[in-house]
């Protein structure tokens, strides 16, 4: 399985390269709320959220429009069946399944490692697990 980690014992200096990467990767713009990873504060220090391939995203789509890819692994939105109803969102227990108000579709984390290449600290990185 294909999968967005944050290396252990790194430290994240909360610079949102890899949001910015991200949200400009799907939607041609900076905006925090539009990125699938999110840096959240934990006791002081910025800790990267990332998507963890859980599935509950799909169990929660009522027009089964996320699904797992069978090669990777990942769970992907398919844009076509997704109707934005949010459910996928709303069961994220990671805050990272991204609908955001101005879109017709979510969008999650492909594992595709735009954010990894943006990191400077180079915390990030996409394993196979």
């Amino acid at each position: 399985m294909k999968k967005l980690t944050v290396k252990k014992g790194s430290t994240c200096m909360a610079c949102l390269a890899c949001v910015t990467a991200c949200s400009n990767s799907f939607y041609k713009e900076f905006d925090p709320d539009k990125s699938c990873i999110q840096i959240v504060d934990r006791k002081g220090e910025a800790k990267p959220m990332v998507c963890v391939q859980c599935g509950k995203c799909a169990q929660a789509c009522p027009n089964g429009a996320i699904t797992q890819n069978p090669k990777t692994g990942v769970y992907m939105v398919n844009k076509k069946l997704c109707t934005g109803c949010g459910k996928c969102k709303e069961a994220c227990a990671f805050g990272v399944m991204v609908k955001a108000e101005d879109a017709e579709y979510a969008s999650k984390c492909i594992a595709c490692g735009i954010c990894v290449k943006a990191c400077p600290m180079e915390i990030l990185e996409v394993v196979e697990k």
